[in-house]
C-alpha cells in the first residue's frame, strides 16, 4: 500500500513537499520519497470495513518519485514504482488458508498526488487499473486472488510525517472461492523520507 515537471522543486519557494519541517527546504523533483509501515502497526486486507477475516503484514514498503512539486497551496505528483509487502510477516486468518506466498502490486508505476490538505489520490496508468495479486497456501494447495481498485485514497499528517490508507475497497476479479469478494485495504506508512529527512506536506 500502498507519492510531471517545470522548474526543479528546488528553485521554488514555500513548495508543498518540504524536508526540515512545514515551510523548510523544498523536494527537489527526481527526489525518491521512502517509507515503512509505522512502528506496531501491521497492513490489513480484510473481507469487509469493520470485520477482521483476512491478510495482516506488518511488513511493507513504498517507493515514489516526486514528478513535480509546486509552490503551496497546490498539489504535488509522485510516481509510484514500487511498493512490496514482506511475506514472511504476512499471515491469515481465513478459514482454509495456511499462509501466504506473496502480495504483489501490479500495472506499476502509479501516479500519486497530495495536496496542501493532505489528501493523497493514487491513480493507475490509463486503460488499467490498481491491482493486487495475493497467493495463499491452503490446503488444497497454491490460491492466486486478485483484486483491483479504481483509485485509492489517503491522508498525510505532518505530526508523524505519515501516509494512512483506511479500508480502501477493492473487488475480486478472479480466484476461488477461499478469495473474500470484497478487500479493503488499511495501512499506515511513518515516517515518509527523503534522502532520510521526514518530509511534510505545506
Amino acid at each position: 500500500l500502498t507519492l510531471p515537471a517545470a522548474a526543479p522543486a528546488s528553485a521554488a519557494s514555500g513548495a508543498v513537499l518540504t524536508t526540515g519541517g512545514v515551510g523548510g527546504t523544498p523536494v527537489a523533483v527526481g527526489e525518491v520519497l521512502t517509507a515503512q509501515l509505522a512502528s506496531g502497526t501491521a497492513a490489513t486486507f480484510y473481507s469487509s470495513a469493520t470485520g477482521t477475516s483476512g491478510v495482516s503484514c506488518t511488513a511493507s514498503t513504498f517507493t515514489a518519485t516526486v514528478t513535480d512539486n509546486p509552490a503551496a497551496p497546490g498539489t504535488a505528483t509522485e510516481s509510484v514504482t514500487a511498493h512490496t509487502f514482506d511475506s514472511s510477516s504476512c499471515s491469515s486468518s481465513v478459514v482454509g488458508v495456511l499462509g501466504i506466498n506473496a502480495i504483489t502490486i501490479d500495472n506499476l508505476p502509479y501516479t500519486a498526488t497530495v495536496d496542501s490538505a493532505g489528501t493523497l489520490t493514487v491513480t493507475p496508468p490509463a486503460g488499467s487499473s490498481i491491482q493486487t495479486t495475493v497467493s495463499l497456501r491452503t490446503l488444497l494447495g497454491t490460491v492466486t486472488c486478485v483484486y483491483r481498485a479504481s483509485s485509492l485514497t489517503g491522508k498525510a499528517d505532518n505530526t508523524d510525517n505519515s501516509i494512512a490508507f483506511t479500508n480502501q475497497q477493492f473487488t475480486k476479479v478472479s480466484g476461488s472461492s477461499l478469495c473474500f469478494n470484497n478487500g479493503y485495504f488499511t495501512a499506515k506508512y511513518a515516517p515518509v523520507t527523503a534522502s532520510g529527512s521526514p518530509v511534510y506536506v505545506n
